[in-house]
């Protein structure tokens, strides 16, 4: 029986529309600099996927491409000193190698940006050969950083500090500080101690290994098993016996400073503050994990929509790519809302960043953790979508989407954990929250009608209504943890809700840039959607307060559908506007029509046994993973019994 024809793809680029929606999502003006170099890097053979390595040999080349990374740049501070330039690395590197972005984030901003801020010191340098690395979270105080207990004490005799792990607990847990990737110095977060008081946590500059990634006397690493998914890191243990610093160690700054006599002045009189000041760079950090989504979002709604189109299925008549049925193309139309939606509230608190000043510093702060929560949030749900619209072949990691939502796992948990930055903000926001004006119910969803500016005031609406939730529970209580157990669920969904609600503003903003119909057109179709999905798990609610007639509820599921037949047949349009560099696409199969003899060429390099990187130098791992990298005599054993919060 012959074959059936072929149905044509379900939607085509418009190019003119798609080089009009890239303006929305990226500043034209800085592409240039903050955009096109990353885009070019990642189109590279270096950053092509390379099959049949081992986790180690894997960590070995994400280490290779941030020195790929760092030859680019005409100084060591470039990136650390630009928090937009910064971002912008992660927004294209983290899809192709979200190791290699994970490094970026370690070296640049936290390592090298607290160098860089700190006092200026001659003595205290950044070796633009050694790999900088960031030593805060301890095995027995993960959300609790304030109450860490490592500790540098200082000795007026030699006008130098000891840095010492006190017990097992006190392990720096996590900082990449095995022999890969060669020498490595280490920012570490430890209480100063001087004249027998506890002044808090600070950061000092620390030599961790020697040149051939040796740790260094005193210093006890022992690296982790490997970490779940396909882009690891070198996660170790790491402790300190009592291993001399000198005087210039100290990363001093107006929180906190120390005279030749070892007298501790600062301007913050709170440690616990003193301590957020110190770690600062975790604002800038929280902005690269938020750029690191998209870019996972957005590169695995460019492959999966690719392949939706020329990856074809029976119909009738014809045979029909899997896009032309709605089960399939749905989903993958509301994940690219999100994406515009993750893309452009991202790119507003970024730039609020860059131009703030001391006085809206702290609400700016709150934004950019809500959104690095929100958005780290969409990227794990993106990608697994996406994984499954590709079927099996999504699970192999050269078609780029394998792998990538427990990469984005390692975001929710970088530069703090997602439900405790949610629960802060909520706390911070639970009396202090503005009241959307009343207005009249509204009675239908036809897009004449409410357009996103109602659809919004119906979310800030939402929004109020839970915070109000929120603050009836809190007050239920008088004290205590109790009050907080009440109140803390509804104001984490307030929340979010306040996230959807930022990037509803950021919808309506684009629509009004957008200076061609069509343009306008899909701006506004994407941000309805958008809105009308974050709004329909509370129609019930807005019904029974009088803010939603029952007609309109009906109607939501129909005006949701109405928005996607709209959205389908610009699919491609809209993820062509992404901007993935065709170098890039080039090395995906699944990515073009001519897949399956792709996926068959015994010459092409996702089909090679083994990989081309070898790294026959690297040090063999034992057979345990709890394998000991290195030890040095009288290191405080990890097996100790856990001592008392009071340091000797």
């Amino acid at each position: 029986m012959p074959s059936k024809s072929l149905t044509p793809p379900v939607s085509q680029v418009d190019s003119a529309t798609a080089d009009a929606l890239s303006k929305r999502l990226f500043d034209s003006e800085d592409f240039g600099q903050v955009h096109e170099p990353w885009r070019q890097l990642i189109a590279t053979p270096e950053f092509r996927y390379e099959p049949g390595l081992s986790p180690q040999q894997r960590t070995a080349l994400s280490y290779r491409r941030l020195r790929a990374v760092n030859a680019m740049l005409a100084h060591s501070t470039e990136l650390a000193s630009d928090a937009v330039r910064l971002a912008g690395a992660h927004e294209w590197i983290a899809a192709v190698d979200p190791t290699c972005a994970s490094l970026i984030s370690i070296h640049h901003n936290l390592y090298v940006g607290s160098l860089a801020e700190a006092d200026e010191n001659p003595l205290r340098v950044v070796d633009r050969d050694r790999i900088g690395v960031f030593l805060t979270t301890e095995t027995g105080a993960g959300n609790d950083a304030a109450e860490l207990q490592t500790t540098a004490t200082w000795d007026p005799d030699s006008d130098t500090f000891e840095l010492h792990t006190p017990h097992a607990a006190a392990q720096k847990q996590m900082p990449n500080t095995s022999p890969l990737g060669g020498g490595k110095d280490g920012v570490v977060a430890a209480r100063l101690r001087t004249h027998d008081t506890d002044h808090g946590v600070l950061l000092f500059h620390v030599p961790i290994t020697d040149d051939d990634g040796r740790p260094l006397p005193g210093i006890r690493i022992r690296q982790l098993p490997d970490r779940s998914g396909d882009h690891p890191l070198d996660h170790c243990l790491t402790s300190f016996d009592r291993v001399q610093l000198p005087r210039h160690a100290l990363l001093e700054g107006d929180h906190g400073r120390l005279d030749a006599y070892g007298r501790f002045t600062s301007s913050v009189e709170n440690p616990r503050a003193r301590f957020l000041v110190s770690i600062r760079r975790v604002t800038a950090g929280r902005l690269a994990m938020s750029a690191s989504s998209i870019s996972i979002a957005r590169t695995s709604l460019d492959i999966a929509t690719r392949y939706a189109h020329h990856r074809y299925i029976s119909g009738r008549p014809n045979r029909v790519p899997i896009a032309a049925h709605r089960t399939h193309s749905a989903p993958l139309i509301s994940r690219i809302a999100q994406a515009y939606a993750m893309t452009l509230i991202h790119r507003q608190v970024l730039h609020s960043w860059a131009q703030h000043d001391e006085h809206d510093r702290a609400p700016i702060e709150r934004d950019i953790a809500i959104i690095k929560a929100w958005n780290t949030w969409r990227a794990r749900e993106i990608a697994t979508e996406c994984r499954e619209r590709c079927g099996a072949l999504g699970l192999f990691p050269g078609n780029g989407i394998a792998g990538l939502a427990s990469a984005v796992d390692g975001a929710i948990t970088a530069e703090g954990d997602n439900v405790p930055i949610m629960v802060k903000a909520g706390a911070e926001m639970l009396f202090d929250h503005e009241v959307p004006p009343a207005a009249p119910a509204v009675t239908s969803l036809n897009e004449q009608l409410t357009g996103m500016p109602e659809l919004r005031h119906l979310l800030a609406v939402a929004e109020e209504a839970t915070f109000a939730r929120a603050r009836a529970r809190f007050c239920e209580h008088p004290r205590g943890l109790a009050r907080w157990n009440r109140a803390g669920l509804p104001a984490v969904e307030a929340m979010n809700l306040h996230a959807a609600g930022m990037a509803g503003d950021a919808f309506i903003w684009a629509a009004e840039a957008c200076r061609g119909p069509q343009e306008r057109y899909l701006v506004g179709q994407l941000g309805r959607l958008f809105l009308l999905q974050q709004l329909a798990p509370h129609t019930g609610p807005l019904m029974a307060d009088g803010h939603l007639t029952g007609d309109a509820v009906k109607t939501v599921p129909d005006a949701i559908e109405e928005c996607i037949a709209a959205l389908t047949p610009h699919m491609l349009t809209l993820t062509t506007a992404f901007m993935t560099p065709d170098g890039y696409l080039a090395a995906i199969p699944i990515a073009h029509p001519t897949y399956q003899q792709a996926l068959d060429d015994p010459e092409a390099h996702w089909n090679r046994g083994t990989g081309t990187t070898q790294d026959a130098d690297l040090p063999a791992r034992e057979a345990t993973p709890w394998s000991l990298l290195a030890m040095r005599a009288g290191t405080a054993s990890p097996n100790a019994p856990h001592r008392s919060r009071s340091v000797a």
